[in-house]
């Protein structure tokens, strides 16, 4: 069956002055499915979105949203999208129910199916108790899943979220989780940035892993990690064996060992396939090493974030938000 692609473009560039933000993006986003994208800051990110979203025209390159081309089709695009960005857009001094229907008029709803969109959406996100009080007396949880439902009036066949869960309590998170889970799984096309790594890992179908303005790697969150190999892990009885252990692990692995003092624990990435769990067990007890636990495990979407891009810091170039 051939698949089709909600979201495709080759070769995106973009220039900001000196700043080369797109250098050549190619991605390709399934329908119905969720697709993150991850990035160290000014990677390109924002960028992508921007541009995906026809907020601002590539420099070179092409794309298509929803089947339509985001510069000749630019109003088609707009049409067919919902787009959640970090800052909330939703009014504080209205209630919910008033921001939902001020939307919908602004979006060309007639009365009486603004009205019902709005109620049905109240209900999807479980406002309808609160959707008669001012916005500004929510959660910063219920005002997110307010923002998500304003992006959804309109049915969009492609939703772009943007950091959707920042500042979140975990409960919080795991609700707007559950709502892009019940989105994808109606058919809607979720194109997710988010800085959150356990978020990509939880909710995305594929990972598209955006450094310098292009496509470094994609794939599924399983097979991304599989990329880098093993991560074997170590907690010692004292802080004063982990340059110890440190030694071990650098002889078994190769990699830079990764030193944690505060909890004790002292962590490789492994890419022989032939090392085991019992091996680095015998290796640390043959050095002397007072190991109170040891394990060797997947690396979790972090490690293999910090792995593929090369670097652990962040400051790079500064991109336009979205």
């Amino acid at each position: 069956m051939e698949t089709t692609y909600a979201v495709l473009s080759e070769g995106l560039e973009k220039r900001y002055g000196d700043v080369q933000a797109l250098r050549g993006l190619d991605l390709a986003v399934a329908e119905g499915t969720v697709c993150g994208v991850l990035g160290p800051n000014g990677a390109g990110k924002s960028t992508a979105v921007r541009v995906l979203t026809t907020l601002t025209g590539p420099d070179g390159g092409s794309a298509r949203v929803a089947g339509h081309d985001v510069v000749r089709e630019a109003a088609a695009v707009r049409a067919a999208i919902g787009v959640t960005g970090q800052s909330t857009s939703i009014d504080g001094e209205l209630s919910g129910r008033q921001n939902l229907r001020l939307f919908a008029r602004l979006l060309r709803y007639r009365g009486a199916a603004g009205h019902a969109r709005a109620e049905e959406l109240l209900e999807r996100f479980g406002l309808t108790e609160a959707a008669g009080r001012p916005a500004r007396t929510y959660s910063g949880g219920m005002r997110r899943r307010l923002d998500l439902a304003v992006g959804l009036l309109t049915r969009p066949q492609v939703l772009f979220l943007d950091e959707p869960t920042t500042g979140l309590d975990p409960h919080s998170r795991n609700q707007i989780w559950a709502a892009v889970r019940e989105l994808a799984g109606r058919g809607t096309t979720v194109l997710l940035t988010t800085q959150y790594l356990e978020e990509a890992d939880r909710l995305a179908d594929d990972i598209v892993l955006i450094d310098r303005g292009r496509a470094a790697h994609r794939g599924t969150p399983a097979e991304l990690k599989a990329l880098i190999g093993a991560y074997a892990e170590v907690v010692v009885a004292d802080t004063s064996a982990l340059g110890a252990a440190a030694a071990v692990l650098d002889q078994l692995t190769g990699a830079e060992p990764v030193l944690d003092h505060e909890h004790r624990t002292v962590g490789a990435v492994a890419t022989d396939p032939t090392l085991t769990l019992p091996r680095i067990v015998r290796e640390l007890d043959a050095a002397g090493v007072p190991v109170m636990d040891a394990s060797l495990r997947p690396p979790t979407l972090d490690e293999a974030f910090l792995r593929l891009t090369g670097r652990e810091d962040t400051h790079t170039v500064k991109e336009p938000a979205a």
